[in-house]
């Protein structure tokens, strides 16, 4: 099988060259720097697959691209799907495969990181240290021992978030439309709004849905304490900005950690720092001194880098062999 691999980093040729290279794979990948899109699609010609990132757009036009090059197969180097139009993929044949849960445990340990450095202030203490200021103003936290966490969302990676908030002496809600058993002695499943009301800390670990789509807008976001953490390390979309910048406007929240956020398209993953930022939320939302933002780097450990591109490769393999597909996205 020839893979035309898009949006290529030095990160992503370190782990699958050394597979591509294996004839047990029996695959060949074009690494191209370029990301996919309606004007690189084309690319893909005399090749059966696509490898996509998160960032990629696979929507109905490029699909149709994709499959009139002869492509029969997208393999997404991540978990989230909603980057693709799935029933466009199925019009044009095209079979969409993920890498589900390649390690749940670097994101929700990077969702307590940034809860962490959005409670303690840990970036602005580091520049006053760096500019030999030793004073402890502005840099005031909460203690996470004995209070209450809220885990939006118990897939994988929301259920090693809820372990890793109990070992930090944490009692810790839940709220997902799927209990799982294997979580009852570690949370408490309720409702969103009793969820957000009682929790100190929140973290969103769901899919983005038509259903979870600004799932924190000005109303939810009201329900919540003046005084919580929020982290977000899922989709960007979840949160409804415009409402979450009023909060912070209105002094709520001790502390916001974002991996994600609405509109990073166009620059997640890219250098900008000698240019001008074309979309405001970043600087509006780095404004504030209880907010920290990073680039979308929960997933980015060497564990996690090695695990999907395993997983991408197998998954590529079996499409190849005609073997049930155990990593298939449907519409």
């Amino acid at each position: 099988m020839k893979i035309t691999f898009y949006g290529t980093r030095s990160y992503d040729r370190l782990y699958f060259e050394p597979l591509a290279a294996d004839p047990a794979y029996g695959c060949t990948i074009r690494f191209l720097a370029a990301n996919l899109d309606a004007d690189t699609a084309p690319l893909a010609a005399g090749g059966e697959a696509v490898c996509a990132f998160v960032n990629a757009d696979a929507s109905a036009p490029v699909l149709q691209a994709l499959a009139a090059a002869g492509v029969r197969l997208l393999l997404l180097r991540c978990a989230g799907f909603n980057q693709v139009d799935l029933a466009a993929a199925a019009q044009c044949g095209i079979t969409v495969l993920r890498v589900p849960g390649y390690s749940p445990q670097a994101v929700a340990e990077h969702a307590m990181a940034l809860a962490q450095a959005a409670n303690r202030r840990i970036c602005k203490a580091y520049i006053k240290v760096r500019n030999n200021n030793f004073a402890l103003d502005g840099l005031l936290g909460h203690t996470l021992y004995g209070r209450c966490a809220g885990i939006v969302g118990t897939g994988r990676i929301g259920a090693a978030m809820a372990r890793i908030c109990r070992g930090y002496g944490m009692t810790v809600l839940a709220c997902d439309a799927y209990r799982d058993p294997a979580l009852a002695d570690t949370v408490r499943y309720v409702a969103l709004p009793e969820l957000l009301r009682a929790a100190d800390l929140v973290s969103l670990h769901c899919p983005l849905t038509a259903e979870t789509h600004h799932l924190l807008n000005a109303g939810t976001l009201a329900l919540m304490r003046d005084d919580a953490i929020l982290v977000n390390t899922s989709r960007g979309a979840l949160i409804d900005t415009a409402a979450l910048i009023d909060a912070l406007r209105a002094r709520r929240f001790a502390g916001v950690g974002l991996d994600v956020y609405e509109d990073e398209d166009g620059q997640v993953f890219e250098d900008f720092s000698d240019d001008v930022l074309q979309n405001e939320v970043v600087p509006v939302l780095l404004s504030f001194p209880n907010v920290v933002v990073t680039s979308h780097q929960a997933f980015f450990t060497r564990t996690a880098l090695q695990s999907i591109a395993i997983t991408t490769m197998e998954n590529a393999r079996a499409f190849a062999r005609g073997e049930p597909l155990a990593n298939e996205v449907k519409a």
